[in-house]
């Protein structure tokens, strides 16, 4: 039973509909704080939605990855908590003097939780799966280097490129390794995944859980050193909340500020955060008007006032948001190298009017389904409103929002996208021509021009003054106006031990993490 179902406070007159639901959690928090604390073996966790799949080279929604990277599915390499490249299912590599020769060892003794011995053969034909266009995975961009894939033994991949990629070793990071027998398989996966990670799938109800199990099989023992996991579907934030507090729950992973200040300095609870790599955004359709125009998509830039919409959809607890992460300390440049960034109302008018549109310009936001975006969608409306665009808001289910947005079926949309620890995963799948994830179908050859000289690079410093122009070159009349940057949490109880919050939203550390009694 709900636990505000057995509440019948007394509120003052006047108090808003919001304010009594604060205040309904509030109180129930307080009185679930006595009950048990969470189960030691299967951890329990809670989340917002249910995946859109399980399939790791099809699936963008982080609904669906939160549950898969690093749990169910690794790569040949893997990103740390330092945004560092480290070893995963390639245990080392070599790479040949002009850069386009890499030879990967791979880890003895793996397994899928099928069974079937993992090799190298599995290796190549994951990297074969991601490129065939029958598969049409959004991860291809991120392999356009590649000539071709060899195993040379059962533990050894040679992999040659057609020309040097400094960001390569990143990019594998994101590639999951499936059994071969799935390569041409388009469907097989996205139900029933099966990876070599510290957990397999064993059973998804649809809106209800979905349950992994201890590999018993998995290379990296002793890990790991939870008998499984249940990833509890549990819409409603005020429900996740209660569930923690009594100990129903023992996880909220990657939760918004506003979930987190309800849950911050209760019993019981722990908090841990990190400023993320991925970005919210208004993206728009480049091949259709009103944003063909850059001077259109320019005025949208400029109607954004980001500081307000961080303070008042995000609780303060993020970052107004440029072309890169500020947690990528190495390539982001600084805010105020933009002048869009400076909010001007008066600006964004004269460029509608420079545009030859008569205001208001009516457009449809598409938004994603989840509640922090929804809140930054009512801000972005209002905003939008008094610079002379009228907004009208579509918030579809989530399966028909990726859907859509994968067809670029879409006026403008607003979304939170993926980071990456280099640059060229940023943005050559996003923004270059034809890129695996350019929904915006936007062309700029000089820009294209750029990414393709970037990526092949070997100079840290001239890759830096490139990725500058590629960021001065987005950041005003790109197809993706940046909003913010948020703090993102995870939140849960006492005795939960070792788990470490990523930057990039995955889960991976659950394979070290513990309960105590």
């Amino acid at each position: 039973m709900d636990a505000t179902a057995l509440i019948r406070p007394t509120y003052p007159q006047g108090m808003s509909a919001m304010k009594r639901l604060l205040a309904t959690t509030a109180l129930a928090l307080t009185l679930a704080l006595a009950a048990a604390p969470a189960r030691a073996q299967v951890l329990e966790l809670a989340v917002d939605a249910s995946p859109a799949g399980l399939d790791p080279h099809i699936v963008t929604a982080f609904s669906s990855f939160q549950i898969i990277n690093g749990t169910i599915y690794e790569g040949l390499t893997a990103i740390d908590k330092n945004l560092a490249v480290v070893p995963a299912l390639a245990k080392s590599w070599t790479v040949s003097g002009d850069g386009k020769a890499y030879v990967f060892k791979l880890v003895e003794g793996a397994t899928f939780h099928d069974g079937t011995a993992f090799e190298a053969a599995d290796v190549v034909a994951s990297l074969h799966r991601v490129l065939a266009k029958e598969i049409a995975s959004p991860l291809a961009s991120r392999l356009a280097a590649m000539d071709k894939a060899v195993a040379t033994d059962p533990h050894t991949v040679e992999i040659t490129l057609k020309e040097p990629s400094a960001a390569f070793l990143s990019a594998l990071a994101s590639i999951a390794i499936v059994p071969r027998a799935y390569e041409a398989n388009k469907d097989g996966l996205q139900r029933a995944p099966d990876g070599t990670g510290p957990f397999k799938f064993v059973e998804w109800q649809p809106n209800g859980f979905i349950s992994l199990a201890r590999h018993t099989g998995y290379w990296g023992k002793p890990l790991p050193k939870l008998e499984g996991l249940k990833f509890n579907i549990a819409p409603e934030s005020a429900t996740r909340q209660i569930g923690l507090a009594s100990g129903q729950y023992a996880m909220l992973p990657n939760i918004d500020a506003a979930t987190a200040l309800q849950l911050k300095g209760r019993p019981n609870i722990k908090l841990q955060d990190t400023l993320e790599l991925a970005y919210t955004l208004v993206g728009m359709n480049a091949s259709k008007p009103p944003f063909d125009n850059p001077k259109v998509r320019e005025a949208l830039n400029y109607a954004l006032d980001r500081a307000e919409i961080v303070q008042a959809a995000l609780f303060g607890a993020g970052t107004p948001a440029g072309p890169l992460s500020p947690a990528l300390k190495e390539w982001a440049m600084p805010l105020d190298q933009f002048p869009c960034a400076t909010h001007s109302v008066a600006r964004s008018q004269a460029l509608l009017k420079e545009a030859g549109l008569t205001t208001p310009v009516a457009f449809t936001l598409l938004v994603l389904p989840r509640q922090d975006l929804k809140d930054i969608a009512q801000v972005v409306q209002a905003e939008l409103g008094q610079a002379g665009f009228k907004v009208e808001l579509k918030i579809p289910e989530l399966g028909q929002f990726v859907q859509d947005w994968r067809n670029s079926n879409f006026e403008a949309f607003l979304s939170i996208n993926g980071g990456a620890v280099d640059p060229d995963d940023n943005f050559y799948r996003t923004f270059r021509t034809g890129g695996s994830t350019n929904v915006f179908k936007f062309s700029d050859p000089k820009l294209d021009t750029i990414l393709d000289a970037a990526r092949i690079e070997t100079d840290q410093s001239k890759r830096k003054m490139a990725y500058n122009q590629v960021q001065t070159m987005l950041a005003c009349q790109g197809p993706a106006a940046f909003i913010s940057y948020s703090q993102l949490y995870t939140a849960m109880r006492t005795n939960v031990n070792g788990f470490e919050i990523l930057a990039n939203r995955s889960l991976a550390t659950l394979a070290n993490t513990s309960v105590s009694k």
